[in-house]
């Protein structure tokens, strides 16, 4: 099959009208949107238009409120909340992003607790924009029990990614977004989709033996932690930075507590936010940290992470986006009817 090539517009409006035919209000859907749309375009298929049957499955079986209004409120003067309302994540995002970058600014550093939100994106598309801003920035998410603890057998955390962002003045932010899993779930289910095999480390099958078969590891099987153990306790702290603090669901609750439609489960999103110019060092912060990534993206083999997403975005901008065509049929479908 060919694939479709696509604009970062059509894509947006795809997506749009095929969550709106669905059960998803103009509001919810725009903001999806724009978080599937950018995925594409910065080459990352796992959180592109692949994600849209499971998007559609929970508005079609009502786990997800298509129609969610989040809130926002300041609880402390560092810490923000923002209830989604039972609703995607990236609208509840968008509305508590500048609330948090203000409360940063204010006291130099400040946090928020992201719940009743159904995650199913990538985490640098939210961190992207407060580093833009200039602030320095961390986010954690759950999901269900998809990763194997360092020594047991039976999954338990879930791919648990983290995202870094650091402002670099009038260059484009560095950030990096990775799963403490050996491999993004979503990179997993490509593979076996693609029938393609995976490193070996990446997980094991039902019996709980070392497997390259993607098909495998995602149907029965489970993630293991990138570098064993450390990725193990890593996974650990985002589960309770995530959980622990929020009151949502840890990922064994999260199973728990879904109706497994193929959707995101209910759960919570942590959020730090820094001022760099309220630590002390605000007159050579930018210069000092400048010189050491200059040392680094000058290392032979080294690279700064995001480039090549950022190399992608400016190719994609110009060539268009390659979609596989039964990914964009199966998006057409979406905008015809619901079930």
């Amino acid at each position: 099959m060919a694939d479709v090539i696509m604009t970062r517009q059509e894509i947006q409006v795809i997506v749009e009208q095929g969550l709106e035919a669905n059960g998803c209000n103009k509001e919810n859907a725009a903001a999806v949107a724009r978080t599937i749309s950018a995925a594409e375009l910065d080459g990352c298929a796992a959180h592109g238009l692949f994600r849209m049957p499971g998007y559609v499955a929970s508005l079609r079986s009502g786990k997800v409120n298509g129609n969610a209004q989040p809130t926002v409120s300041r609880i402390s003067p560092g810490v923000v909340k923002v209830d989604g309302d039972h609703g995607y994540a990236p609208l509840a995002l968008e509305m508590g992003r500048q609330t948090l970058i203000d409360a940063a600014r204010e006291n130099g550093i400040a946090a928020m607790a992201l719940v009743n939100v159904h995650h199913f994106a990538a985490l640098w598309v939210e961190v992207e924009p407060i580093a833009e801003a200039g602030l320095a920035a961390m986010a954690f998410t759950t999901y269900k029990p998809a990763v194997v603890p360092a020594g047991a057998k039976e999954p338990l955390f879930g791919t648990n990614p983290m995202c870094f962002g650091w402002p670099r003045g009038e260059q484009v932010p560095l950030v990096f977004d990775q799963a403490s899993a050996s491999m993004a779930r979503g990179e997993v289910m490509i593979a076996a989709r693609d029938g393609h095999p995976v490193p070996l480390g990446t997980g094991v099958d039902a019996d709980g033996v070392p497997t390259t078969d993607a098909d495998k590891i995602i149907n029965g099987g489970a993630l293991l932690p990138f570098g064993g153990h450390k990725g193990s306790t890593i996974a650990m702290m985002i589960e309770l930075l995530v959980a622990g603090l929020t009151g949502q669901d840890f990922s064994f609750e999260a199973q728990k507590n879904d109706n497994n439609d193929g959707g995101p489960p209910n759960g919570g999103e942590f959020m730090l936010a820094i001022d760099p110019n309220r630590f002390g060092d605000a007159d050579n912060w930018l210069k000092h940290s400048e010189s050491f990534l200059q040392l680094l993206g000058g290392m032979e083999g080294a690279h700064i992470p995001g480039n090549r997403r950022y190399a992608n975005r400016e190719r994609h901008a110009v060539e268009g986006i390659s979609v596989k065509e039964a990914v964009h049929a199966k998006c057409l479908e979406f905008t015809q009817a619901t079930e």
